[in-house]
């Protein structure tokens, strides 16, 4: 059961941490103000830190990983681009990584709970994750 629970809670977490990677980089080149792009940038790092430590789990239980689902993905991408071809602006872009971030943090601890019997270092892990995510969520009030 541990080992069961463990992977399904590593795969959520590397869906959920594609979904952020990919939503951050559609919506960089459109971010006006250089303090919103380099707090940007410094989630895509925390990220890529995080993918590296999952990895490594994954790698543990000899487990590839999770894409994001289709329909998820099509869904943002939709979303992303009418809101932005509407009003290209960094107000728009924290409401868009904001409110990715909430499903973020939501979906997350709705899998550490399901997942309990998953092993300490995932638990850590996805822990870590949803810290990262309430973290960028927070930044991006100033620029709402």
């Amino acid at each position: 059961m541990i080992e069961q629970d463990t992977i399904k809670l590593l795969r959520e977490c590397d869906a959920g941490i594609k979904m952020g990677v990919s939503a951050i980089d559609e919506v960089l080149t459109y971010a006006g103000s250089e303090e919103l792009k380099k707090r940007l940038i410094k989630s895509m790092k925390e990220n890529e830190s995080l993918k590296n430590d999952l990895t490594l789990l994954l790698n543990k239980y000899h487990d590839d990983g999770k894409e994001p689902a289709a329909t998820a993905k099509a869904m943002s991408w939709i979303k992303t681009n009418v809101k932005l071809a509407l009003n290209e602006s960094d107000e728009v872009i924290a409401d868009l990584i904001t409110d990715g971030c909430n499903m973020g943090v939501k979906a997350v601890c709705k899998y550490l709970n399901k997942y309990e019997a998953a092993d300490e270092d995932s638990k850590r892990l996805a822990k870590k994750l949803v810290r990262s995510q309430e973290s960028l969520s927070e930044d991006m009030r100033r620029f709402l």
